[in-house]
């Protein structure tokens, strides 16, 4: 795992908790705070985030949504949301 993508899984971890149970994240948001806020800075972060979520998510480590559901973290497409997985503690 390079710099940029343990960057972005504290992100994602930080955000996820952050917002606590039940609530979702977009996946731009890590790339942001990654990358910054101008589009040049986080756009080029999009496919590492979507890498690094695939990851997680097969590590139980937070969950991938689509439309409010799940996905098959090897086979989703179009938007997606980060969540804890069910039963994580969350920061109050």
């Amino acid at each position: 795992m390079n710099d940029r993508e343990t960057d972005l899984e504290t992100a994602m971890l930080r955000l996820v908790t952050e917002r606590g149970a039940g609530k979702t994240v977009c996946p731009s948001e890590a790339a942001r705070a990654v990358g910054g806020d101008h589009p040049d800075g986080w756009g080029p972060l999009m496919q590492p985030a979507r890498k690094v979520a695939v990851r997680l998510m097969k590590e139980g480590r937070l969950v991938i949504t689509r439309k409010g559901r799940p996905v098959d973290p090897d086979d989703f497409r179009g938007v997606y949301r980060l969540r804890l997985p069910d039963g994580t503690p969350s920061e109050d």
